[in-house]
This record gives structure tokens, sequence and C-alpha cells, in this order.
């Protein structure tokens, strides 16, 4: 069973920071590409930032890059998304999503997500 659970999220000041967590079992997560999406309230799901397989390569919304940065531990198949001087508009639940292959078929997974609120 495929399964994804955020963490870390929360209330914080402009400026402040948070790192995010997803846990991820049920599937061989080192051979995984893995994303960090969010939405706020109204808004579409935009992508946040991605890291492939072995880290060989990230990439970044631009209105988060220089801010976050993301990383996975494969020993801990864990994906984290450090993010730094946060804006009000950064406010929004995050999700992890697992993208992986399996024979044939391309699979794409989700956490349920982690709230962020960036406000004075």
């Amino acid at each position: 069973q495929v399964q994804l659970v955020e963490s870390g999220g929360g209330l914080v000041q402009p400026g402040g920071s948070l790192r995010l967590s997803c846990a991820a079992s049920g599937f061989t997560f080192s051979a995984s590409t893995m994303t960090w999406y969010r939405q706020a309230p109204g808004k579409e799901r935009e992508m946040v930032a991605s890291i492939t397989r072995a880290g060989s390569s990230t990439d970044y919304a631009d209105s988060v890059k220089g801010r976050f940065t993301i990383s996975r531990d494969d020993a801990k198949n864990t994906v984290y998304l450090q993010m730094d001087s946060l804006k009000p508009e950064d406010t929004a639940l995050y999700y992890c999503n697992a993208n992986f292959r399996l024979l044939a078929k391309v699979n794409n997974y989700w956490g349920q997500g982690t709230q962020v609120t960036v406000s004075s």
C-alpha cells in the first residue's frame, strides 16, 4: 500500500522558516521522482519543487527560487522542503507527490497535505 504522510506545517511570521517532511512507504522510493505542490483556497494547485532519483536534478517554481530547498534521504524514504524567508503568499496546503513507473504503468500518489500559514 502506497502511503505519503506530510508533516512540519504550522503558523509562522513573515521571514520565518519551516521544514516540511514527507514520509513514504509502499513503493521503491529511491526510484521515484518526488514533488511538492501547494494549493490555496480558490487557487489552482501549483508545483513548488521537485527532485529526481538520487537527487540528481531539482526544479523550483520561480516564486520560491532562492528561498526553498528540496532534498531527499533515500535511507529514510523521506523528502524534505526547507522553506526560508517565508512570505504571506506562501500560505497554502502543501502536498507531497510520488511519481514512479511499475512495469508499463506510471503511478502518481498524493499525501493529504500539511497546512502552512504565514501571517503576522
